[in-house]
């Protein structure tokens, strides 16, 4: 009988303990779920921007574009641009954040880009009723035209002076797509490197921000056989051909020169190389689809239409 007594207190101890857990996780979910829906509108202007902390080197790009740095009080380690953002405080990488980090900086906004993380850090932060925006990210030029408005309304709200800087970018907009519907014409290819593991490249592939930059310019990109980004071999590097090659500098850091590049690896075989038609960029100008990636396409569009 004992026995029977001692099991059926142990139940009952389980099963209290399981009750208390369910019913704190239904709290959590209900004051989260709160929060969510007394979450600021994306793009309405904030109460307070004097205190900024910025996850994603896209949108830290746009505050210094929108000349409003003095604002910022924290970015991530993809905020490299400008040189000046190296003396300001890091959060750490914008995926693998931490909630004690970002709110030891005491933040009056967060900026951060749609792939900001980590999930559970986003949760925290939208319980403390900070306010807290995340900027979708299109990988197009309307896409970045859309992102440096609605940081500029989360600002300013409606600014004449913000406004005609916005415009400058909407002009380069417009020349960039009618040179890139030149491009598309010409059915131009385009490979894009990231980086080179020994002397096979890693390439830009279907649904990668590469390849959105490509497609910024009009041109094709020569490798939609697969999805992001991967090394791939000789063979393929032959097959695809394209008829021109964009490396990124950190790409080329194993390499002292274009030349170099070329004739220790299969890209000496493509259109691309016996043309000379291999340039290499910044990264983060082509990729970050910051303010820059638009200039830096317009750039390359004008390289392909000659």
């Amino acid at each position: 009988m004992v026995p029977f007594i001692k099991m059926r207190m142990i139940i009952i101890y389980f099963n209290n303990k399981i009750n208390k857990i369910v019913k704190m996780r239904i709290i959590y979910i209900f004051v989260l779920l709160l929060f969510q829906s007394a979450a600021f509108p994306i793009c309405e202007k904030a109460v307070d921007s004097s205190k900024i902390v910025i996850a994603g080197g896209s949108l830290t790009e746009i505050v210094y574009f929108l000349e409003e740095e003095e604002k910022i009080s924290g970015v991530d380690v993809t905020s490299n641009y400008p040189s000046e953002t190296k003396n300001l405080p890091s959060i750490g990488y914008v995926r693998a954040l931490s909630t004690e980090g970002i709110l030891s900086l005491k933040p009056s906004l967060i900026l951060g880009e749609d792939d900001m993380g980590p999930p559970l850090v986003i949760d925290q932060l939208k319980l403390t009723g900070l306010d807290l925006r995340i900027i979708d990210e299109v990988p197009t030029a309307n896409g970045i035209l859309d992102k440096i408005e609605c940081i500029s309304s989360i600002l300013h709200g409606v600014n004449e002076e913000k406004n005609n800087q916005i415009e400058l970018v909407k002009g380069d907009i417009k020349n960039l797509n009618k040179i890139a519907s030149l491009n598309k014409e010409n059915g131009i290819k385009v490979m894009l490197i990231l980086n080179m593991q020994g002397t096979s490249p890693v390439v830009a592939g279907s649904g990668t921000s590469g390849d959105g930059f490509i497609k910024m310019t009009g041109a094709e990109n020569a490798a939609t056989s697969f999805e992001g980004w991967k090394p791939i071999n000789s063979e393929s590097i032959i097959s695809y051909n394209p008829d021109y090659i964009i490396i990124t500098k950190r790409g080329m850091s194993s390499f002292p020169d274009i030349e170099s590049l070329a004739n220790t690896t299969a890209l000496k075989f493509t259109q691309a190389a016996q043309n000379g038609n291999i340039i290499s960029e910044d990264g983060m100008a082509m990729l970050g689809f910051g303010v820059r990636t638009i200039s830096t396409a317009l750039k390359f569009a004008e390289i392909f239409d000659k």
